[in-house]
């Protein structure tokens, strides 16, 4: 299997994670708390697994075991990439589907949560500008795209970190299986 497939096949399996998971957060209704955040985060730690899993896959399928740290890192961010577009283009669609009103209904909760948290009247006049910029800012296509990928963006960077540090040892994990 080339590299490009190695990307191609790796990133299109971790993109469709990272969709269905924002589909099931859509479903049970996004919450902006620590638990959504977790779930969040977690399901992007879990899809971004298979930067691991493809690396290792080229590393002992195609380079015999072997594989060197720049070789390691640039095919996890090769299959990083590939899931990032899965995610932002995912997130778009969605944002379609709901004519554009996440930012609205995200400033109405900020701004809720401001009042029920007892913030004086010029905390909140404070926050609605701040939330009327974040609305201007999320109308742009391109802002709200880049916005997206950065969501992902640190966690796919560190998941290929790690997987081009450990994958680089061609005694971890070894094809075969037995203990080395």
């Amino acid at each position: 299997m080339s590299m490009t497939r190695v990307i191609l096949v790796y990133g299109c399996i971790a993109g469709i994670v990272l969709v269905a998971s924002l589909g099931v957060a859509v479903v049970i209704g996004q919450s902006h708390d620590i638990a959504g955040m977790a779930f969040g985060y977690l399901t992007m730690l879990i899809a971004l697994s298979m930067v691991f899993v493809g690396v290792k896959r080229y590393r002992d399928d195609q380079l015999g075991g072997v594989i060197r740290f720049g070789t390691a890192f640039l095919l996890g961010l090769g299959i990083s990439l590939v899931a990032s577009a899965f995610y932002v283009l995912g997130w778009e669609a969605y944002m379609a589907s709901t004519d554009y009103s996440f930012a609205e209904k995200y400033a109405a909760a900020m701004l809720e949560a401001q009042r029920e948290a007892g913030a004086s009247a010029e905390e909140i006049a404070a926050a609605r500008a701040q939330m009327d910029g974040f609305v201007s800012l999320y109308a742009n296509p391109l802002y709200r795209m880049a916005m997206t990928f950065t969501e992902l963006a640190p966690i796919a960077l560190l998941v290929t970190l790690v997987s081009a540090l450990l994958l680089r040892n061609p005694r971890f994990m070894a094809a075969g299986g037995g203990p080395s």
